[in-house]
């Protein structure tokens, strides 16, 4: 992977873990050679991530959509800011920039940017890996809500293959490196109950 688009907060968060998390990853992504793309903002962990990785000697390209620019900082030291019209147009450009994808605790946002692209990923938009850093054990409930969403029949058992979560960012890039997207068929058959 040449490029990862990391997904997190526009807010710190209340531990010291998510900040140490996101050093980490911006550091790590630098040391690797693996150019990071992000929402291009200044502040929380988005601008964590970003300050961590040009220290590290490495390369940043952030994307932020005109209205924003002011709202999340937009970060003036990155080695390309890309200012874009909208939302929308913001995760489609990061997603075409991308060859996987790293989602850090974070908000809505975040939360909506990591269900988009795995949305993409079930229906066959894309197949790159889509992580899951669990920091201090912060997406829990989401994994529990999605193993939900099987045992209820709204989500195939294969599907779960499309998120790979772990809270060790060496065991999650290993089996980022390693993907290959589950074979699952994207039509769906409404099954008649008597």
């Amino acid at each position: 992977m040449k490029r990862i688009c990391v997904f997190c907060g526009s807010r710190p968060g209340s531990r010291p873990e998510y900040r140490a998390a996101a050093e980490f990853l911006g550091t790590t992504l630098a040391e690797r050679g693996i150019e990071l793309v992000y929402g291009g903002g200044n502040v929380g962990l988005m601008g964590v991530v970003a300050d961590a990785c040009l220290a590290a000697g490495g390369r940043v390209v952030g994307v932020i959509p005109r209205a924003l620019l002011d709202w999340e900082v937009g970060h003036e030291g990155l080695t390309r800011l890309e200012v874009v019209d909208s939302m929308h147009t913001r995760k489609a450009r990061m997603a075409e920039l991308a060859d996987g994808f790293i989602a850090l605790p974070g908000g809505l946002g975040t939360f909506e940017e990591l269900f988009e692209i795995l949305t993409w990923a079930q229906l066959g938009f894309h197949a790159k890996p889509v992580g899951l850093l669990d920091t201090a054990g912060y997406y829990l409930p989401l994994l529990q809500m999605i193993e939900r969403g099987v045992a209820e029949g709204f989500m195939k058992a294969e599907n779960r293959g499309l998120l790979l979560a772990e809270d060790n960012l060496f065991a999650l890039l290993r089996a980022m490196g390693q993907y290959h997207p589950p074979t699952v068929s994207k039509r769906i058959r409404e099954e008649k109950h008597l």
